[in-house]
């Protein structure tokens, strides 16, 4: 039996990944939330599950910072991504996070349930068509460019920046303008957009 939570913000969408799933005499929905947090609390809690069904954009934590959680907290589960959102930089930043597969929304419901059953052999699972874009996709950005520039695109000021990092303000200006210039973008604002177009941040 392969136990499963799923973690979407639209109740829709939800409830009917949940329903689908509960057909299938081997899999079992043991648990689903409206957003990352929600789940992180409840995998600290309870005995983790084979998979970790997860979207990507959602309020309070996203379920790439779901996934770098589950890795960092060294919790046993196996995580897949499932998105509307086709962003090439997403399913690289998803893969170094641990995620074992990348799908979208609106993959049929048999492509969904034998990613499942890969998954749980150990094997990685991108749409195809996701995974030539990703091929194609160069982030330009460091890691401690991408990092700078998504807490300056959540608002946060060069000072709040250099305190969140550990880095000097000086520093996180380097970070910020080379991140500019790298984006051929105007300003701050700007890059981040650009990134986030991209998701790269």
């Amino acid at each position: 039996m392969i136990s499963v939570i799923i973690v979407e913000d639209q109740s829709l969408v939800r409830d009917a990944i949940a329903t689908l799933l509960s057909l299938e005499d081997d899999i079992s929905v043991v648990a689903t939330f409206e957003n990352g947090a929600a789940a992180l609390e409840w995998l600290s809690d309870n005995q983790a599950p084979n998979i970790v069904l997860t979207d990507i954009e959602m309020p309070e934590m996203s379920g790439l910072e779901l996934c770098e959680a589950i890795q960092a907290q060294g919790i046993s589960t196996k995580t897949i991504i499932m998105t509307t959102f086709s962003k090439p930089g997403y399913i690289k930043r998803a893969l170094s996070l641990g995620a074992l597969g990348f799908i979208l929304k609106e993959s049929d419901s048999h492509y969904l349930i034998q990613s499942l059953k890969s998954v749980m052999e150990n094997k990685r699972v991108i749409a195809p068509e996701l995974a030539i874009m990703a091929l194609d996709d160069n982030n330009p950005l460091s890691e401690k460019e991408s990092k700078a520039l998504s807490l300056a695109a959540d608002g946060l000021k060069t000072q709040d920046i250099a305190s969140a990092l550990f880095l000097s303000e000086g520093t996180v200006r380097n970070y910020l303008s080379e991140a500019i210039s790298k984006l051929d973008a105007t300003n701050r604002v700007d890059a981040a957009r650009i990134a986030r177009q991209k998701g790269w941040i």
